[in-house]
């Protein structure tokens, strides 16, 4: 069958779609298919059952073809019972130049799930390949009808033959896709040539060199080192070349090199010219190499230019939302520099290996990779095709120096006869781990507790890394429980970090759903950021916690002297080559421009990697008159490292020149028995007898339906006297509670309305301080959600937190519209609308048909309670347990002022478990004084 319109198709190949690998003339390479997601090329198409089955049609290359509208949707944990069988045949048409011929041809597909069979011109261009995730090429020169058409048929079965590779890739816990989803193409190569190289070059500028020669010709090489845009900088001299059968080695020395790591990913093109021995040039391979040297040492470490690496660290799958397995580069960057952003260093390809260019993004931006096999518990792959499997892995792979280790699999997935075979293929022989197991040199357990790292443990020597750990679902995990476990994880000699899971939620457009995005219920939601890349609380605490510059917690009060401690906790960077902004802000009323007072530049001190020491913000100005001091730290690329905020004014000090009353008048008291109604010119307000509770609030004729508060959360005590305190500018209702505690003097809480004559409503509450369960201690108030809109407020935002995610937000003046957001399950707009907001200040509650309100909250580290976010439900048939961990009971009422709020858990923790700021017991200490909030109303 041939493509419609080929000769056009044709011609545009011809101008679009030829390059030079490595921008050398003498090999060529022709993509058949497009680049990725955004670039596809139509072949002719027949899916064997399903959606729009059983006809030839077309489709776009690459692709998974569930996206495209073919077959059907299925997640993993197939049973073979529900296993979708279809497959896929697949033609292109296609012509090869004259001169090829007497060239070296090779068809390249760089992914297809999973069994393919690959016919040219009706010949079958080699063996039946089998696995999803690795690149295999075939041999076709003798197979091609130079100048004029050829025909690739290619048929694609989404079960395999081989049921160990179905055990790896089908009953794995990620989604299932099948097609030709990576890019096809052609390589030329001149006939005697450098089929592929392996390069070991070392932090002291050594290099090896294994030469994989197809030539009878061929009798030396010249080595040369150029920089990424072609410039030759230095010829090598080798120092030795050994040749073989297949294999040549070669060694040299670089002088004067800079070294790769993850803060300076220093690259180099090497150039390797393939010699006869008359000096002819007959091939020129080029590759991008980074001189680095990793050594993973016993009992100690590992270390990369022998510096011992803390690996901060996230899994990531290769997927898009609209396209399935199938990415593009602009997704790796984009990735890659999330990750970056987050102050992340490493990453773990999970579990399989990733796209060409996501590994090319990692060395040029600069991140360490731990790459792997795919497998996903038990069986493991058989011998024979895991062979085959780590060959492919390695060859493609070797000359990455962002990857510092191999992973033969995952969680019991290991086949233990493959371990030695990476050694066979990888020339830096770096080591292999088993993810999830103690094994070699290395203790890489997922999901421990936070106990865990008591290490108390019968193999202490190993060096302890979690390959998966703080498993996020929704809003759990993550950020959640990371700050304890990464103080543990910096303070243990022999931890090398470790990596979340996973970075981003795994929510597919549904083509047979009308687009609608499908997680699998609780199975893939489990990202730092949404489907499209939308940043999730998590997203800041991390990148506060992993900030390389580490400034412990400080609070600014009378006497601040303007100097900051801080540690350099980079692995290679000088601090004083980064630069710090400090900018000092006031907020005006609900203004979410800060006014600046002053901004400055900050000398960071010359501090080396792990150093600590000190800096300091000039304090010669006026500086007690701002609301905020900020601090803003860049690195020497240009990113931002993390921006701190200090409250410098108390809550009550920002809010004095706030707040618009003090109009005189007169209020009037009336009291029926059940209710309290106090009233002015434009207001009248409803507390009613029994409690002093307010229940009604009718401001300039509107009613705003703030009701049934204070009501004291988590009280023991009973209610002992209300009075009323009438004057002729204000009236005081006041409730007063008494509890006895075992033996001890009787203890009261107390809560006091003052009515203003100018409408304005203040609220006095002590409450008694108090070991607590994980029900907060506070007041709250009921407010119909259906009447928000949305909130203004001072305080540290714009994300909601948990008592264990309190990193990442900072204090300025914030604008949320409502939503209703279910994190990482519906709606995926952030920041989330309703939640625990810390530190509030002051707020603009805005509501529906003039309802709003401000309140003033003068009293420090007070949390703001925003309704009751949902969460989700179990899904019947799935695991229930992970809800329980990350689905919260919240106050009652709707708006509440608290202080002290829950942790949240993982999806295979709760909270207790990931340290101490998720313990549900909360112990404020015996306080001689009162604990105290108070507020004042404005309608």
């Amino acid at each position: 069958m041939k493509t419609k319109n080929k000769p056009l198709l044709f011609a545009a190949l011809c101008l679009m779609q030829w390059v030079l690998l490595d921008a050398q003339p003498n090999t060529e390479t022709r993509y058949l298919s497009g680049t990725g997601k955004d670039d596809m090329v139509e072949w002719d198409f027949f899916c064997s059952e399903g959606r729009k089955s059983g006809e030839w049609t077309k489709i776009g290359v690459p692709s998974c073809w569930e996206l495209q509208g073919f077959g059907g949707y299925n997640y993993g944990h197939d049973a073979p019972e529900d296993r979708h069988t279809e497959y896929g045949l697949y033609k292109y048409a296609f012509d090869i130049p004259k001169d090829w011929k007497g060239r070296s041809i090779k068809i390249v597909f760089e992914g297809a799930m999973t069994d393919t069979e690959v016919t040219i011109n009706g010949q079958s261009a080699g063996d039946l390949h089998q696995g999803a995730f690795y690149e295999f090429r075939y041999d076709i020169s003798a197979l091609l009808n130079y100048g004029s058409e050829n025909l690739l048929e290619v048929k694609v079965s989404k079960v395999s033959a081989n049921e160990s590779i179905n055990a790896a890739e089908r009953k794995a816990d990620f989604w299932i896709f099948g097609g030709i989803y990576r890019p096809v193409y052609l390589q030329a190569d001149p006939a005697d040539h450098i089929s592929r190289i392996g390069v070991d070059a070392k932090a002291a500028g050594d290099i090896t060199v294994d030469l994989f020669v197809e030539s009878s010709k061929a009798d030396r090489v010249e080595l040369s080192l150029s920089d990424l845009k072609g410039t030759q900088l230095k010829d090598l001299e080798i120092v030795n070349l050994t040749k073989g059968n297949e294999k040549w080695m070669v060694e040299a020395k670089a002088e004067d090199i800079r070294t790769w790591t993850d803060e300076d990913p220093n690259l180099y093109q090497l150039n390797i010219d393939l010699l006869d021995d008359t000096g002819e040039l007959l091939h020129t391979y080029q590759q991008r190499i980074g001189f680095r040297t990793v050594e993973v040492r016993e009992g100690d470490g590992i270390y990369v230019n022998d510096q011992q690496i803390k690996f901060k660290g996230v899994n990531r799958h290769s997927f898009h939302p609209s396209s399935g397995r199938t990415t593009s580069k602009a997704i790796s960057i984009r990735d890659v520099l999330m990750m970056k952003d987050m102050n992340m260093n490493a990453v773990r390809m999970a579990h399989y290996p990733p796209d060409v260019h996501f590994l090319d993004v990692c060395d040029s931006l600069g991140l360490f990779v731990i790459d792997e096999v795919c497998t996903w518990q038990a069986p493991h792959l058989d011998t024979e095709v895991g062979e085959k499997i780590v060959k492919e892995t390695v060859i493609r792979d070797v000359n990455h120096p962002s990857i510092l280790l191999w992973a033969n699999g995952n969680e019991g997935g290991w086949n233990r006869e493959l371990d030695d075979d990476y050694a066979q293929w990888d020339i830096q022989n770096r080591e292999v781990i088993h993810p999830w197991e103690i094994f070699g040199k290395t203790n890489t357990m997922h999901y421990p507790r936070h106990y865990v790292f008591a290490y108390d443990n019968y193999a202490k020597d190993k060096i302890y890394f979690p390959t998966e750990f703080l498993h996020g679902l929704y809003d759990g995990g993550h950020g959640a429980g990371l700050s304890d476990y990464w103080q543990q994880m910096w303070d243990l000699p022999n931890s090398a970090g470790g990596f979340l899971w996973v970075f981003a939620d795994e929510a597919v457009e549904r083509t047979d759903r009308n687009g609608e995005l499908d997680a699998d219920g609780n199975h893939a939601p489990d990202g730092i950021v949404g489907p499209y890349g939308e940043k999730e609380g998590s997203y800041f605490t991390i990148k506060e916690v992993w900030s390389p510059i580490y400034i412990p917690e400080k609070y600014i009060r009378e006497g601040f002297s303007g100097v900051f401690e801080v540690e350099n906790r980079y692995h290679f960077t000088n601090l004083s080559e980064c630069s710090m902004t400090a900018k000092w802000l006031k907020y005006p009323n609900f203004s979410t421009e800060g006014i600046l007072l002053k901004e400055e530049a900050v000398a960071l001190p010359d501090l080396d990697p792990m150093e600590k020491g000190k800096f300091t913000v000039d304090l010669t100005h006026d500086w007690t008159s701002a609301d905020v001091l900020t601090l803003t730290a860049v690195d020497k690329h240009g990113m931002e490292i993390f921006t701190w905020t200090y409250p410098v004014s108390t809550a009550k000090q920002s809010n004095e020149d706030e707040i618009q009353g003090g109009k005189k008048g007169n209020i009037k008291v009336e009291d029926d028995g059940n209710n309290i109604v106090v009233s002015g010119d434009d207001f009248e307000y409803t507390f009613s007898s029994k409690t002093g509770l307010l229940e009604g609030v009718i401001k300039a004729g509107h009613k705003i339906p703030l009701h049934n508060g204070p009501i004291i959360l988590q009280q023991e005590s009973k209610i002992a006297s209300l009075t009323v305190t009438p004057s002729k500018d204000q009236v005081n209702i006041s409730a007063v509670y008494t509890s006895k505690d075992g033996n001890r003097p009787a203890w009261k809480e107390k809560t006091q309305w003052t009515v203003n004559a100018d409408g304005l409503l203040d609220l006095h509450v002590e409450l008694h301080a108090r070991k607590a369960a994980i029900e907060s201690r506070g007041i709250t108030f009921s407010f119909p959600e259906q009447e928000v809109a949305g909130m203004t407020w001072l305080g540290e935002g714009p994300y909601r937190v948990w008592r264990n995610r309190m990193k990442g937000t900072q204090f300025a003046m914030w604008d949320n519209d409502y939503n209703n957001t279910i994190t990482g399950y519906s709606g995926f707009k952030y920041p989330e609308f309703k939640g625990f907001f810390a530190n509030l200040y002051r707020v603009h509650i805005k509501g529906k048909n003039h309802n709003g309100f401000k309140v003033y909250c003068h009293s420090d580290f007070t949390f703001l309670r925003m309704l009751t976010p949902e969460f989700p439900q179990p899904i019947p048939g799935q695991w229930a347990k992970p809800y329980e961990y990350v689905n919260l009971d919240f106050p009652k009422g709707d708006i509440s002022f608290v202080k002290n709020i829950p942790g949240i858990g993982t999806k295979f923790q709760p909270a207790e478990t990931t340290g101490p700021h998720g313990i549900k017991e909360h112990y404020f200490g015996i306080n001689h004084e009162p604990m105290i909030i108070d507020l004042t109303f404005q309608f």
